[in-house]
C-alpha cells in the first residue's frame, strides 16, 4: 500500500441518528459484523492518507473506542462541541490537520457501502480542485439533488431547500467529496446558517468553489455504495447487501454456499475452499473455517475456528475450536474456550464448556461437560456429567487416555480418572480412580418375584 502524506481523510461522526430511535450512537450500529464507522475506516485504509479526522460529538468516547479498534495508522478525533451541522463539522475537522495534508477527503460515517476504489478514483480526479460521488437513482426522495452547469457541478440543493423543478432530478449527491485542502478551507470560512435547517451545509461549499471558477467534477458511483444508513430498515438493507458480496467472494474462491438466500456470513469471516456451507447457517465474529469441512444446516459460529475436514451440524460454537476431522452435532452447544483435538466427537445434544477434548476422544450424546480435561481416545457415555460446580467455585475434572465413562455417570469436581480406567454406568463418582482400574457406586439391587402380578391384581380388586 502507498502512503500518501499528502492526503488527509475526514470522516463525519458526531451524529446521533435520531431515526434509529437508540441510545446507540448512528455510527456505532453494526452490520454484517462491523459498526458502520468500522466498515468507512476500512474503505479509506487502503488510501494510506497520512492522517484520518474522525470528526466526533453524541458518544464521543464510544465513538472514539471503536475508531480505535480498527487500528488504522493517523488516526486522530476531533470534537464537534454543538451540531451545527457537516459544514461545520469539516471545518472542526480542517482545522486539526496537519501541515502535511495538501488533499482532503470528506466522507460520512454512516456509508458502509463504499468502496476503496471508489475513493481512490474520487481523490483523483479532485487534486486540482475539487470532486464529489453522485448517484442517478429511481426515486431520489431525502438526497440532494446535483444542480449542473454543463459537464460541471454548479451546486448541490439539499431536499428541504429545492424548488419543485430541482426536485426532478434524479442524480444525487453521495455526500462524499474531495478537495484541495487550502480551497476546501477558504470555502469553509465563509459558510452560513441560511437554509430551513439552520444549520452550516458542507454542500454549500461545492457552489462556493464553482463560483470561483473552479471546475467541480461529479464523480458517478452506484446507487448502494453511496447510500446512506439513516434507520434500521436502511441499516438492514445494508448488511443484505454486504453479506452478498462476503459469499459472491467466498464462492469465486472455491465455497459451496447451498442457498446465499439463508446463509448469513460476516465480513471478517474466513472460510477455504471445497467446504460446504448448507442452509440456515450464521458465522460471525471472524470465525474461521478450513477447507473441505461441511458446516450447516443451522448452524451459529461466532469467533469459531474449525479445522479442514471438520463437520458441524444443527450446533452453536461460540469462542471454541473445532479440530481437523472433529465432529459436532447435531443439537450441541460448544462454550467458550472449548477446544475438540483433531478426529473429537461432540454427538448430539451435548455441551462443553471450557474443556479440551484430546485427539479422538469422544462424547457422543446427551452428556455436560464442564472444567474439564478429556484424554485421547477417551469416550464419554451417555448422560454424563461432570459436576464442577460446588455453588461457589468451579472445580476441574481429568479423564486419561482410553478411559471409558459408563452412561448416566456423575463426576463430581475435582476428580481425576486414571488412564484407561472405567466407571460403571449409573455411578457418582467422587474420589480419584487409578489408571486401568474399575470405578463403581450404586446400590445393591433387589427384585422381589411376583411384585408387580400381585399389584396388578390388588389394583383391579379395588377398581371391581
Amino acid at each position: 500500500m502507498t502512503t500518501r502524506p499528502d492526503l488527509a481523510v475526514v470522516i463525519l461522526a458526531a451524529g446521533k441518528g435520531t431515526r434509529f430511535k437508540s441510545d446507540l450512537a448512528k455510527v456505532l450500529h453494526r452490520a454484517a459484523g462491523r459498526s458502520m464507522l468500522h466498515h468507512v475506516l476500512e474503505a479509506v485504509r487502503p488510501l494510506g492518507a497520512g492522517q484520518v479526522v474522525v470528526v466526533v460529538g453524541h458518544q464521543a468516547e464510544e465513538v472514539e473506542a471503536e475508531a480505535r479498534t480498527a487500528d488504522l495508522p493517523g488516526i486522530t478525533f476531533a470534537l464537534q462541541k454543538e451540531q451545527l451541522g457537516t459544514g461545520h463539522a469539516t471545518r472542526v475537522a480542517v482545522d486539526s490537520l496537519g501541515d502535511a495534508a495538501q488533499h482532503v477527503l470528506v466522507l460520512p460515517g454512516d456509508t458502509p457501502l463504499l468502496g476503496s476504489a471508489t475513493l481512490t478514483s474520487l481523490v483523483e480526479s479532485a487534486l486540482d480542485g475539487a470532486a464529489l460521488l453522485t448517484a442517478t437513482v429511481d426515486d431520489p426522495t431525502g438526497y440532494g439533488r446535483i444542480v449542473r452547469d454543463g459537464d460541471d457541478v454548479a451546486r448541490v440543493v439539499e431536499q428541504d431547500d429545492a424548488t419543485d423543478e430541482e426536485l426532478t432530478i434524479t442524480e444525487v449527491n453521495g455526500g462524499v467529496y474531495a478537495f484541495r485542502r487550502s480551497l476546501l478551507a477558504e470555502s469553509l470560512a465563509g459558510l452560513g446558517t441560511d437554509n430551513v435547517q439552520s444549520e452550516m451545509y458542507l454542500t454549500d461549499v461545492i457552489e462556493v468553489v464553482a463560483t470561483r471558477g473552479v471546475r467541480v467534477t461529479a464523480h458517478a458511483a452506484a446507487p448502494d455504495e453511496v447510500a446512506g444508513v439513516n434507520d434500521r430498515r436502511q441499516l438492514a438493507d445494508a448488511a443484505a447487501v454486504l453479506r452478498g458480496r462476503v459469499l459472491d467472494r467466498l464462492m469465486s474462491e472455491g465455497v459451496t454456499v447451498l442457498d446465499p438466500d439463508t446463509t448469513y456470513v460476516d465480513v471478517d469471516v474466513k472460510v477455504g475452499a471445497d467446504t460446504v456451507l448448507y442452509p440456515n447457517c450464521i458465522l460471525e465474529d471472524a470465525t474461521e473455517i478450513g477447507e473441505r469441512a461441511t458446516v450447516g444446516p443451522n448452524c451459529h459460529l461466532v469467533a469459531a475456528e474449525v479445522g479442514d475436514e471438520a463437520h458441524v451440524t444443527n450446533a452453536v460454537v461460540k469462542h471454541a475450536v473445532v479440530g481437523p476431522e472433529a465432529t459436532v452435532g447435531p443439537f450441541t452447544y460448544l462454550r467458550p474456550g472449548t477446544v475438540l483435538d483433531r478426529g473429537a466427537k461432540a454427538g448430539g445434544f451435548v455441551e462443553i464448556k471450557k474443556s479440551r477434548l484430546a485427539e479422538g476422544a469422544k462424547v457422543p450424546h446427551l452428556s455436560y461437560i464442564g472444567d474439564a480435561t478429556i484424554g485421547r481416545d477417551a469416550n464419554i457415555g451417555a448422560g454424563t456429567i461432570t459436576c464442577n460446580f460446588d455453588g461457589f467455585d468451579k472445580h476441574e475434572t481429568t479423564v486419561g487416555d482410553g478411559a471409558f465413562v459408563g452412561s448416566d455417570t456423575m463426576l463430581v469436581a475435582p476428580i481425576e480418572i486414571g488412564a484407561g480406567a472405567v466407571t460403571g454406568a449409573g455411578s457418582v463418582i467422587t474420589s480419584d480412580v487409578p489408571a486401568d482400574a474399575l470405578a463403581l457406586e450404586r446400590s445393591e439391587q433387589q427384585t422381589v418375584t411376583g411384585w408387580a402380578a400381585k399389584r396388578r391384581e390388588a389394583r383391579s380388586q379395588g377398581d371391581a
